[in-house]
C-alpha cells in the first residue's frame, strides 16, 4: 500500500479541494499519513494569491522532496497553473496538476507510476474552459462544519489580483449536485455548512439565473441534520433589499456576512478595479443591519495599494470607524507579477505599508472587541467544537451564529458539554481579548 501525504496552502475552497483529492487517494487504495511523515507520494495544493503564497508553496514542495527524495512530488492549483514553467525546472518536482485536473489525481499517479515521466504537466487552457470540475466530499477535515465549494473561477479582474488567471472564468456547479453532497455531510452529522467559492456572489450567472446564490440557499434550507448555513466572502452589490430580507427570513442563515471592501477611499476602489463606491458599500451594511439584528459584518482591506496618499489612508480609516466592523483582515499591498497594479506608478514604500497596515490592526482590535463586549450576558447559541483547557481548566470552544468564539466549562456527563453539539449559554465576561466565557 501507497502511503500519500497532503499540505492544503491558501483558501477555504483549496482546502476542500485537498479534502476531496485525500478521499479519491482513499478511495484508491492510498494510506494518508501526515505531512511530515515519509511518504511515498506528497501532494501539495499550492496559492498563489501573492508573492508570499508563491515562495510558500515552493518551500513546501522542497521540503517534502527532502523528507523522501525517492517519492513523488505533486505541486497542484493555483501556484502550479500560473508557473508550470519554473516548476518543470524544478527538481523537486515530479507532477504539476493545475486547476479543474485535481479530479484526475489517481490516473495521473498511476500513469506516473507505469511510465516515471519526469514534471509530467497537467494543465488545461483555465482561462477557455466553461466546465466546472466535478470534486466530492462525505466528510472534511473538521468534525462540526462543513465548507462546500459551490462555484469557481472570478470575471472581475481587480487590479492586484491574479486569480482570474490562475482559476479562470466563472464556473458554477449545478444545484442538484450541492444539494446531494448536503444531504450526504447531514446524514455524516454535520450541522454547520459553509457555501464558499472563488467568487461566490456570481454563482448561477453561468446559468442565466438570476439570483442563483439566493435560490441555492432555499434548495439547501429544509435540508435535515443542517441547523446552520454560513456564506463565504461576498461582493457588497449582491446585498439589495430583496437579498438581505429573504435571507433574514430562512432561520438557518447565520448573520455573519463578510464584504469584501479593500479601500474605503473612491479613488483608490476606482484603480483597484472594483465596480463600487464607499458610500455604495455603506448603503449594503445598512441593509443588512436593517434586516438583521446585530450581524457581524467583517471584510478585507488593503493597505498601502499604489498611490495611496496619507489623505487618502486616512479617508480609508475614517469609512472603517464608522462602518465598525466586527473583524478586518488587513493586507499590506503586495506586488503581484502578472497585474496591473504592479506596473502602476508611486508604489507605496515598504516601512509605510508597515505604519498603515498597524495603524489598521490597532483599529480592528478596538472594534473587534467593542463588538463581542456586545454578546455579554445574553443568550447565544454556540456550536461546540473542540475540547480544550483554558487557564488550567477544561472547556469546550464553539462558535455563535455570528461566528464569537465562546469557551464554556467541560462539565462531565453533562450530554450537552460535548464536541458537536449546539447549546445555549450566557457569556458572563471576556475571558480573552477574543473569547467569551
Amino acid at each position: 500500500m501507497r502511503k500519500a501525504a497532503l499540505h492544503n496552502l491558501g483558501c477555504k475552497v483549496n482546502a476542500y479541494e485537498s479534502d476531496a483529492m485525500q478521499q479519491l487517494l482513499e478511495k484508491a487504495g492510498y494510506e494518508i499519513v501526515p505531512f511530515r511523515e515519509k511518504a511515498d507520494v506528497y501532494i501539495v495544493n499550492t496559492c498563489s494569491v501573492t508573492n508570499i503564497a508563491d515562495r510558500k508553496s515552493r518551500q513546501m514542495l522542497h521540503r517534502a522532496k527532502s523528507q523522501n527524495p525517492d517519492a513523488v512530488v505533486v505541486a497542484a492549483g493555483c501556484y502550479a497553473q500560473s508557473a508550470a514553467g519554473e516548476l518543470k525546472k524544478d527538481l523537486s518536482v515530479d507532477l504539476i496538476i493545475g486547476n479543474n485536473k485535481k479530479g484526475e489525481l489517481v490516473s495521473i499517479l498511476d500513469q506516473y507510476f507505469l511510465k516515471r515521466e519526469k514534471a509530467g504537466e497537467h494543465l488545461i487552457d483555465i482561462g477557455g474552459t466553461r466546465e466546472y470540475e466535478p470534486l466530492h466530499i462525505d466528510r472534511t477535515a473538521g468534525h462540526t462544519r462543513a465548507f462546500i465549494k459551490v462555484q469557481d473561477g472570478c470575471n472581475q479582474f481587480c487590479s492586484y489580483c491574479i486569480i482570474p488567471y490562475t482559476r479562470g472564468r466563472v464556473r458554477s456547479r449545478r444545484p442538484e449536485d450541492v444539494e446531494e453532497e448536503v444531504r450526504l455531510l447531514a446524514a455524516a452529522g454535520y450541522q454547520e455548512i459553509v457555501l464558499t467559492g472563488i467568487h461566490l456572489s456570481s454563482y448561477g450567472m453561468d446559468f442565466s439565473e438570476k439570483n442563483g446564490l439566493l435560490r441555492l440557499i432555499e434548495r439547501l434550507h429544509p435540508i435535515e441534520g443542517i441547523r446552520r448555513i454560513r456564506l463565504g466572502s461576498l461582493e457588497p452589490g449582491i446585498i439589495t433589499e430583496e437579498f438581505a430580507f429573504a435571507l433574514a427570513g430562512l432561520s438557518k442563515i447565520c448573520p455573519h456576512f463578510h464584504l469584501s471592501l479593500q479601500s474605503g477611499c473612491d479613488e483608490i476602489l476606482k484603480r483597484m478595479n472594483r465596480h463600487y463606491t464607499a458610500a455604495g458599500y455603506e448603503e449594503r451594511c445598512r441593509l443588512l443591519r436593517k434586516a438583521f439584528d446585530n450581524p457581524a459584518i467583517t471584510t478585507d482591506v488593503i493597505a498601502g495599494f499604489p498611490g495611496e496618499t496619507e489623505e487618502e489612508f486616512a479617508r480609508t480609516k475614517a469609512f472603517l470607524e464608522a462602518i465598525h466592523f466586527y473583524e478586518m483582515h488587513i493586507f499590506k499591498y503586495s506586488r503581484r507579477s502578472g497585474t496591473r497594479a504592479a506596473s502602476m506608478p508611486d508604489q507605496i514604500p515598504e516601512p509605510v505599508k508597515t505604519r498603515r497596515g498597524e495603524e489598521l490592526l490597532r483599529l480592528e482590535k478596538k472594534m473587534s472587541l467593542e463588538y463581542r463586549l456586545r454578546f455579554v450576558g445574553k443568550p447565544q447559541q454556540v456550536l461546540l467544537e473542540e475540547e480544550t483547557r483554558i487557564e488550567g481548566r477544561p472547556c469546550l470552544v464553539g462558535h455563535t451564529r455570528e461566528y464569537v468564539k465562546v469557551a464554556v466549562l467541560k462539565t462531565e456527563g453533562d450530554p450537552l458539554c460535548r464536541p458537536n453539539v449546539i447549546t445555549e449559554v450566557v457569556p458572563k465576561q471576556m475571558l480573552t481579548e477574543e473569547i467569551l466565557f
